[in-house]
């Protein structure tokens, strides 16, 4: 495990690259630089409290997990989530989950034990228009379905796909918020499901979860 994941917890023990990773991707999550914007690094070490050095290895970091695109003779841009991606982004999920919520049921796992206690921020979060919160509980819940499938490997492929999950979260909550009890909703059913050790159904609300809404599609480029 990277020693910024191990000592979140303890700030101090963190380097100054692994501060300014963090600083960084959290206000790209957040929406603080919004998609299309270029980043200054001398206005990042400022804001970050750290040298131009850790922000330029905490950029290629981000680079790296797809936070920024590096354009040559202009610096780090926030990379820009297209439709394509997002479908991509959905189609990928789908098949992660589904082999998950497929093999939770045919074991006779039911829930992740953790699973209600998430819903129920999710629920104050939403309520609250939190919607990073929000969108970042949401990515624990659905990380907790694979994680409860026991398959380690499709785990971590899953998690590495956290940073644009969040992002996409945040987008389309923030264009739709509207959809936030119809995701409340498709959540408690799945839940409900895996306790049924239903796979067909959970599998159904899943796909019916992920669907391209086409009010969405429309808000990213193309």
């Amino acid at each position: 495990m990277p020693a910024d994941v191990a000592d979140a917890d303890h700030p101090q023990s963190l380097s100054a690259s692994a501060i300014a990773y963090r600083a960084i991707s959290e206000a790209i999550l957040k929406g603080v630089y919004p998609e299309g914007q270029f980043l200054d690094e001398a206005s990042l070490a400022r804001s970050v409290g750290t040298s131009r050095t850790p922000v330029r290895e905490a950029l290629r970091r981000l680079h790296s997990e797809r936070y920024v695109d590096l354009v040559p003779r202009r610096g780090a841009q926030v990379r820009v989530t297209t439709a394509t991606e997002m479908h991509e982004i959905y189609e990928t999920r789908l098949v992660i989950e589904s082999a998950a919520l497929v093999k939770i049921c045919r074991q006779r796992r039911g829930a992740p034990s953790e699973a209600p206690s998430i819903l129920d921020a999710m629920a104050v979060a939403g309520a609250r228009s939190e919607w990073f919160e929000f969108a970042r509980l949401d990515q624990r819940f659905h990380q907790s379905l694979v994680s409860h499938g026991g398959n380690g490997v499709l785990t971590e492929l899953y998690s590495a796909m956290r940073p644009r999950h969040i992002r996409l979260s945040v987008r389309t909550i923030t264009e739709a918020p509207h959809r936030r009890e119809i995701i409340e909703l498709e959540h408690s059913q799945i839940v409900d499901a895996l306790d049924a050790d239903d796979d067909k159904g959970a599998v159904r609300i899943l796909n019916q979860h992920l669907m391209s809404v086409p009010e969405l599609m429309h808000a990213f480029p193309h």
